[in-house]
């Protein structure tokens, strides 16, 4: 078959950046940042992260090719923010969310462990 090797989706070779930073040189205040290695998940995560904060004017990605594995996010803000702020303070976010979404799994868990442990 023709398909790449299955690791080649996750596996960032050797001397290549996970996330790249390209400026727009016509829209001010825009980038795009290719995240190599990643798929829908990813893009569509970020992409409803960016909307989130008031500064961002314009948030969305691509998969450029099926069989490329990486998605370009294009990000455009108001004067008050860059495209860099954006990226890493909705990255950060997504950090903190799911850090806690896995507190609250572990504690659900350990509540139930000990409800099964009581006679």
């Amino acid at each position: 078959m023709n398909a790449p090797d299955r690791y080649e989706r996750f596996v960032v070779p050797e001397g290549t950046k996970k996330v790249s930073y390209e400026r727009d040189t016509k829209i001010v205040n825009a980038a795009s940042f290719t995240i190599e290695r990643e798929d829908h998940t990813i893009g569509n995560i970020v992409r409803m992260q960016l909307h989130r904060d008031p500064n961002v004017l314009f948030a969305g990605y691509k998969l450029p090719h099926p069989l490329q594995y990486k998605i370009i996010v294009r990000i455009h803000t108001t004067s008050q923010s860059s495209p860099t702020q954006a990226y890493s303070q909705a990255i950060s976010d997504l950090d903190k969310e799911l850090e806690y979404l896995k507190q609250a799994f572990e504690d659900e868990k350990n509540r139930r462990e000990q409800r099964q442990e009581l006679p």
